[in-house]
């Protein structure tokens, strides 16, 4: 919970009574390796923030795992359109190491809300946050060849490659093991 707080006194102003009223909120939860967070076909009702380990964003096209995201430590996970939208999930969050994270709920959090400024405005900056690394990707795919894709990885996220095997690797750069292989052998 320590992570947190730190993480939130970095990014807005917080004074102890909205942290009180903040945790509330808040849920510290444990997942095994490969144990969902969120299951395709549910609706997303929160927001996890990750302690440790980390998690993948995933869906299944016919047959073949697609990953389309991975959250680390001091991550915010969650699916925007579903808890937004109150939709079905078109994808699993997956832990791929053992997790330790906390979940803002999304009932409490609206109720808080309407308590605190400060948690408004954190909650407006977290999914902020999230949408613009999902933007990021899109533009990945869209703008770069997957040779760029890679070295942007590599520049941008070094300990990724130290973390996530090359399998996922490839399908998260949208490429074959192979590919990804002779990438890195160059």
């Amino acid at each position: 919970m320590e992570n947190l707080r730190t993480y939130i006194q970095q990014q807005t102003e917080f004074t102890a009574a909205s942290w009180t009223i903040l945790r509330s909120c808040l849920k510290e939860q444990t997942f095994r390796k490969g144990q969902r967070l969120l299951a395709e076909g549910d609706i997303c009702n929160a927001i996890f923030f990750i302690s440790s380990g980390y998690c993948k964003a995933s869906y299944n096209l016919e047959g073949k795992e697609v990953n389309t995201a991975f959250y680390f430590e001091n991550d915010f996970a969650s699916n925007t359109k579903s808890l937004i939208s109150g939709t079905k999930s078109e994808f699993d969050i997956v832990a791929c190491e053992p997790m330790q994270v906390v979940s803002f709920d999304k009932a409490a959090l609206l109720n808080a809300y309407a308590a605190s400024r400060e948690i408004e405005t954190l909650g407006r900056k977290i999914l902020e946050g999230i949408v613009a690394k999902q933007e990021e990707h899109v533009k990945n795919f869209t703008l770069m060849t997957p040779k760029q894709r890679f070295e942007n990885l590599v520049r941008t996220r070094p300990e990724f490659l130290q973390r996530v095997s090359l399998t996922q690797t490839a399908s998260y750069l949208g490429i074959s093991r192979e590919t990804l292989s002779r990438l890195r052998r160059k």
